[in-house]
């Protein structure tokens, strides 16, 4: 299943769970879980690039220019190379691939040395982005850039409408395999001048804004 589809159905169910608890709102994670969450870096780029649909990528395979070819990464995760056929793709670095490709290779070429070049990063246009949902006057999805916080994303959203749970608000987090829920106070953020959970955002942060229970 590619990333974008994934991400699509980590929204929906964000947004289920804070609608089917209801009363009781939606919880947080464990403090342990938050504060590694919170601890992961922020800035976009800084981590090594990997390979989703819709990269556009260049093989090189040195002194082989007849093996050599840009492709597309396609829905289902691979691309097709010159006599070794299809190769997985989606979830490998560049280098990981360059590898990959070389051991296949091996069979055909004495001392293959390969190399990958993203040409285009498509499918980190839609992983890269942050979102609010919920109690805001208009949910939207955004692009990620660096330094932009939870109030930025309020903001840009038209800030929260009012029925808004200010308080209640929570920010969704990929941790490895699974999601954090980090809590977030809007109303003091907005009301108080308390910046102390004004979080820098990270892309595929999602943050939800609940309505007050009446």
């Amino acid at each position: 299943m590619s990333s974008k589809y994934s991400l699509r159905g980590l929204l929906i169910s964000v947004t289920a769970v804070a609608f089917v608890t209801g009363c009781a709102g939606p919880q947080p994670s464990s403090q342990e879980d938050i504060n590694e969450a919170l601890s992961l870096q922020t800035s976009t780029g800084v981590e090594e690039y990997v390979l989703g649909p819709t990269d556009e990528i260049q093989i090189s395979v040195w002194r082989n220019a007849d093996l050599s070819i840009g492709v597309p990464v396609r829905p289902d995760g691979r691309v097709s190379m010159p006599l070794i056929g299809d190769v997985q793709a989606t979830g490998k670095t560049p280098e990981q691939l360059a590898n990959e490709i070389e051991e296949g290779l091996k069979s055909y070429i004495r001392e293959p040395q390969v190399t990958v070049v993203v040409k285009s990063m498509g499918s980190q246009e839609f992983n890269n982005r942050v979102r609010v949902t919920g109690a805001v006057s208009q949910p939207i999805s955004v692009p990620h850039r660096s330094g932009m916080t939870v109030l930025d994303m309020v903001l840009s959203a038209g800030g929260a409408n009012p029925f808004a749970n200010l308080n209640d608000a929570m920010l969704y987090r990929s941790l490895g395999n699974r999601m954090v829920a980090i809590p977030v106070r809007l109303n003091d953020i907005l009301s108080k001048g308390d910046v102390s959970t004004n979080y820098r955002l990270r892309p595929g942060d999602i943050l939800t804004v609940p309505e007050r229970n009446f």
